[in-house]
């Protein structure tokens, strides 16, 4: 080849590629795994061993060749039921585990572990900062003030942060009732709802069902659409991590997922883990998943899934007129969704 021919094929190379973009490259198995389950971990199950679950899942079925499910323990089932929800998620996975090895099946596990995990630290870092200005009205100040970079002065320390902690039953607004929460003398299990999950900070004992987990719809904006989305009217199309994955709809166990996370950017915690006693995470979310994927209380939770696919405009719950006394998405701008009976307004900003 002569010295013309190479320049040529050099200068060629480089016209074609410094001012275009490259190809686009093919995602390779572990990331679609990866990608999976960061899906997967916000939108079914979020707090889950992915190794065990595919271990004893295979197991499992080899098991029910001879027992039916039935037979089996509720946690088993209960276990199972997350592991057949994971397999319609992903076509393929079954027939990659049943022909994998055991060393297959548990880094299969590990990558969508790490999916999940890398999702969730994502939101809650995000969330982290963001959630500080959705608790007071726009343009107020939070008194004292708050960091938006460290979590040390919110939790019950804080008089804001500690009233939307702070369980239902419990009056915030009594002064011993605030010592008791600030010394630990009062502890609060993950079972022990704080007021924050009801719009407008009102807890009905007779109608126990009356706005809850509206008053996170800001928050499942955010994290499914995108953060500018929540200061903007919605879109005639998706965006972010919802049209990612081709989110078109509500799931009651992303429901939980966004309440834990805002549960945990109000707490002091600077850690979300899964043996966290003091913010007690996990049992919160098994709690909140107990009720929404009751069979009892499926009316209930069909009206909370039609307020809160509000957030997808291009769904037909978007479309649908909503009851003045529910909170969505579209009349946030007009119509506060928390709301305090102490002095403080927090509305969406």
């Amino acid at each position: 080849m002569s010295i013309e021919d190479v320049t040529s094929s050099v200068l060629s190379k480089r016209a074609s590629s410094a001012l275009q973009m490259a190809p686009q490259k093919k995602a390779s198995t572990s990331d679609l795994l990866v990608s999976h389950g960061r899906h997967f971990g916000r939108t079914v199950f979020a707090l889950c061993n992915y190794p065990s679950l595919l271990t004893n899942g295979i197991l499992r079925l080899e098991q029910m060749e001879d027992t039916p499910l039935e037979d089996f323990s509720a946690e088993e089932r209960q276990e199972h039921h997350v592991f057949e929800w994971l397999l319609e998620s992903h076509p393929s996975l079954l027939e990659r585990l049943k022909n994998g090895s055991d060393e297959d099946i548990l880094h299969v596990g590990e990558l969508i572990g790490k999916g999940a995990a890398g999702a969730r630290g994502n939101d809650t870092k995000t969330l982290k900062s963001a959630v500080l200005d959705w608790i007071v009205p726009q343009g107020e100040a939070i008194q004292p003030p708050l960091h938006r970079n460290s979590k040390i002065d919110r939790g019950f320390s804080h008089d804001l942060t500690g009233f939307l902690l702070c369980p239902v039953g419990l009056d915030w607004n009594d002064t011993q009732t605030q010592e008791n929460l600030r010394s630990g003398e009062l502890w609060v299990c993950g079972d022990q709802w704080p007021i924050f999950v009801y719009a407008h900070h009102t807890y009905d004992s007779e109608d126990p069902w009356n706005s809850l987990l509206r008053s996170c719809l800001l928050a499942y904006k955010h994290i499914f659409t995108s953060p500018s989305s929540v200061e903007k009217e919605p879109k005639a199309t998706r965006s972010g991590n919802a049209r990612l994955h081709g989110m078109n709809s509500v799931t009651a166990a992303s429901i939980a997922y966004i309440a834990t996370q805002v549960r945990f950017a109000l707490s002091s915690s600077s850690v979300f883990s899964r043996t966290d006693t003091t913010t007690d995470s996990e049992t919160f979310y098994h709690s909140l998943l107990d009720v929404l994927e009751d069979p009892d209380e499926s009316k209930e939770v069909d009206e909370l899934l039609t307020v809160v696919e509000s957030v997808f405009p291009t769904s037909s719950a978007a479309k649908r007129r909503v009851s003045s006394q529910q909170c969505t998405i579209e009349d946030s701008s007009k119509t506060p969704c928390f709301e305090t009976t102490s002095g403080l307004n927090i509305e969406s900003s």
